[in-house]
């Protein structure tokens, strides 16, 4: 179904690296849940007024919050497809995040009423009669409106998976919990209508207690929701198979002999700024150099969507003394971690002949800079026979680990 109606309402649907199809999709997903979530807040709320019934009436206006969280979902997808402008050089896309944290918080805000509700039912419970037309409509209602949940929690998942939103995520969260709610509404007035059919008493209310499990269920899941909400706002690390496709293919450009010093900066779901060091040939012509990098930052923008800035790093290349220093600190690195790589090694002849290099490291590498330098030291007197001062400069790596 989804598929049909993304080739009827969205032009050009199978492009969703491009930013206008991911908009259109996130909106055909905020329109699906304003209209079936304003549909199911009718008839709950018709059906829970005829029965006199709270729960229904509680599970009907939190259909209503849901479409008010579609509205709101509909008016981040908007917003974020705004071009950048003055206030907002990077674009807007960032406001789907935000538009995910207001519904995870209207998760939170809904199950600790339906909680709240839930303890006042078994506080004030009184036994009362049932009118069974009115309980068996109810019972059908309620089946619909879950079968309704569950095809709209499978329409925002499949559209969150094709563009990858944060907030459809949410969303889908949400519709999974209103299942696990109106069946909850459910079983309760099934149990209800079943003991009154044999006659048995209700010493205390069944719907009151499943409601306080569902309420804590619905909260906790809310919560997780909203740290997932809030990591990509703060700052994530940018997906490390993304970034190892963008590093391959440059290097497969010829005059490309290594790189290092990548980091990447997420300004929305599609929206990525992307800067890169370059080892090139330093016996190479500058300006042709130049050009095959402008090249490579041009194809990248065109295949992978990405604004690449390159920064471009010469090195000697057949110098003996370096070339036998690069092995003997790339071997000692290999002896203390087999993941540590180096970059940006030079050799700088003074006083004191000086080796400057830069690793990468994670954020919780045990050795101290003194430890380090103090291995790399004596390995290379012991190789080369020759004294060499160590300087390590150290970067911390901004990809998914």
């Amino acid at each position: 179904m989804i598929n049909f109606l993304r080739k009827i309402f969205i032009k050009n649907y199978d492009d969703i690296n491009d930013e206008k199809v991911r908009i259109a999709h996130g909106k055909l997903a905020a329109f699906i849940g304003i209209f079936s979530n304003f549909i199911l807040f009718v008839i709950k709320m018709i059906i829970g007024i005829l029965s006199f019934s709270v729960s229904i009436i509680g599970d009907s206006i939190n259909n209503l919050s849901d479409m008010a969280t579609s509205i709101a979902t509909l008016i981040g997808f908007h917003i974020a497809g705004r071009p950048a402008d003055k206030e907002h050089p990077y674009g807007h896309e960032r406001i789907e995040y935000i538009t995910g944290l207001i519904v995870s918080v209207f998760i939170i805000f809904i199950g600790g009423i339906l909680g709240f509700t839930s303890i006042l039912k078994i506080v004030n419970y009184k036994a009362e009669d049932i009118d069974y037309i009115i309980t068996y409509i109810s019972i059908g209602i309620l089946c619909f409106a879950i079968l309704m949940k569950v095809i709209q929690c499978i329409c925002y998942r499949k559209i969150a998976k094709i563009i990858n939103s944060v907030a459809l995520k949410a969303a889908a969260v949400d519709s999974l919990n209103d299942c696990i709610s109106t069946g909850t509404v459910l079983l309760g007035t099934v149990v209800i209508l079943v003991l009154s059919l044999s006659n048995v008493s209700i010493p205390f209310s069944i719907d009151g207690i499943l409601g306080v499990l569902v309420a804590i269920f619905v909260i906790v899941s809310g919560i997780n929701l909203v740290r997932e909400e809030i990591n990509p706002l703060i700052g994530m690390p940018v997906s490390k198979d993304f970034v190892m496709q963008i590093n391959d293919y440059i290097k497969s450009f010829d005059v490309v002999l290594g790189t290092h010093d990548i980091m990447c900066h997420m300004y929305g779901p599609t929206k990525c700024f992307m800067t890169i060091h370059v080892e090139v040939d330093s016996k190479l012509d500058i300006i042709s150099v130049h050009e095959q990098i402008d090249e490579i930052e041009t194809n990248v923008k065109e295949k992978f969507n990405v604004i690449l800035t390159i920064h471009m790093d010469p090195v000697i290349i057949g110098n003996p003394e370096i070339d036998k220093i690069k092995e003997v600190v790339s071997s000692s690195l290999k002896k203390i971690d087999s993941n540590l790589c180096f970059h940006d090694l030079r050799l700088v002849k003074k006083n004191i002949s000086t080796v400057i290099f830069d690793i990468v490291i994670n954020f919780d590498f045990k050795y101290k800079n003194e430890e380090l330098i103090k291995i790399i030291e004596e390995d290379l007197l012991k190789e080369t026979s020759n004294k060499y001062v160590v300087i390590i400069n150290y970067d911390y790596s901004f990809i998914e680990e």
